[in-house]
């Protein structure tokens, strides 16, 4: 046969697969109304199992392991349907909507907010681009800027968590799964690091202080620099003003520019970073749902069943609703043999029904699940 020959045949074949595809999800539909009456639980992991077997059984040697991949596919769909009718709670929905109902219709010029490190932190940029005229508390630790907010003490707090060169803040991730919080806003800095100390020259310098998350965004300027010992610190402005502070002209720090003239220092290298485009995102955070008018990104927490598949299931489900999942990042469970929690970011307008729809099945589906918040990012 000729090729158009081939797609006339598979033609024929898919509006078939469509016909008894859409008299499967009739009787789904049938499903689901009696598992709602009689009290029915959703998942029925046994049942699946045996459904696919049978499939996987009938198939040929050559396609097993795909029939295996199509029938765990239509599983995971037609429960998505199932729960779509069972759960007519749409709390999450409900909330969402009241908060964009409840949000001023511009974000705050002005807010106490909590920062880690101290004047000239990178922090502090990203705080200056999200608000006009912020009030900056400084705080000691990443932890105690999520206890600032947690307690009132701040109204919002600006945490860094992922850059574009060094990867996820890993301690920022591992802090969001002990805090109640919503993310209100997110930003991405330009972070351009200059080597910094009260020395003239580098052959002057003995050991560099940073933060470890700079360090790795300068590997390459380091390496060439092996005989120079270095000491991670909690915060690259900190670092700046205890050099200044200590008047050693043995010891250098990698931060901002700014911080030579905030602790008078000397700039001995500029643009140390490995590459020109390192960029960091960082998140405002607030105790109190925010939804601002606009909010194109969404951000969402859960805990997977520990079972093949459960992550692929989930993945095709923002496929299949023609969502677009921006950042994935898991962590491990503390106290729990190879748990995780998954974190996900997805660009979809807070205003989209498909978006709402799909948060509220999540929720109802899946283990530990959290809406973290919807909001602009700015660039």
């Amino acid at each position: 046969m000729s090729m158009e020959q081939y797609r006339q045949e598979i033609d024929i074949i898919d509006e078939e697969l469509v016909r008894l595809f859409n008299k499967r999800m009739d009787i789904i539909k049938e499903v689901a109304g009696y598992k709602a009456t009689s009290g029915t639980p959703l998942y029925d992991g046994e049942r699946e199992r045996q459904l696919i077997g049978r499939a996987a059984e009938r198939s040929t040697e050559d396609t097993e392991l795909y029939t295996r991949v199509l029938f765990s596919t239509l599983t995971n769909v037609s429960r998505a349907y199932q729960s779509r009718i069972m759960n007519k709670d749409k709390k999450l929905a409900d909330t969402i909507s009241t908060a964009l109902d409840n949000t001023p219709n511009l974000f705050p010029e002005r807010a106490v907010v909590a920062c880690q490190g101290t004047e000239g932190a990178y922090s502090q940029h990203a705080c200056e681009k999200i608000f006009k005229l912020p009030q900056i508390m400084y705080m000691g630790s990443f932890e105690a800027v999520f206890k600032a907010v947690d307690s009132g003490l701040c109204k919002y707090g600006i945490l860094p968590l992922e850059n574009s060169t060094a990867g996820s803040v890993n301690m920022v991730y591992d802090l969001m799964s002990q805090y109640n919080f919503y993310i209100v806003r997110s930003v991405r800095c330009r972070i351009n690091h200059a080597l910094l100390s009260k020395a003239t020259s580098l052959a002057q310098v003995k050991e560099i202080w940073s933060h470890e998350q700079a360090i790795d965004q300068c590997s390459q300027f380091l390496a060439s620099n092996k005989e120079i010992k270095v000491v991670p610190y909690p915060n690259t402005a900190a670092a700046a003003k205890a050099i200044a502070e200590s008047g050693r002209k043995d010891v250098a720090v990698i931060a901002s520019p700014d911080c030579a003239a905030l602790y008078g220092l000397n700039t001995l290298r500029h643009n140390i970073r490995d590459n020109a485009s390192n960029d960091t995102r960082f998140i405002c955070i607030s105790k109190t749902l925010e939804v601002y008018p606009g909010a194109d990104r969404t951000s969402i927490k859960m805990t997977l069943p520990h079972r093949p598949g459960s992550l692929y299931h989930i993945l095709a489900r923002f496929f299949a609703s023609g969502i677009n999942l921006v950042k994935l990042e898991s962590r491990p469970l503390p106290g729990s043999d190879f748990e995780f929690m998954f974190y996900f970011d997805v660009s979809e307008s807070v205003y989209s029904p498909v978006l709402s729809t799909l948060l509220c099945e999540l929720e109802s589906e899946t283990e530990d699940f959290e809406y973290m918040g919807s909001y602009t990012e700015l660039v």
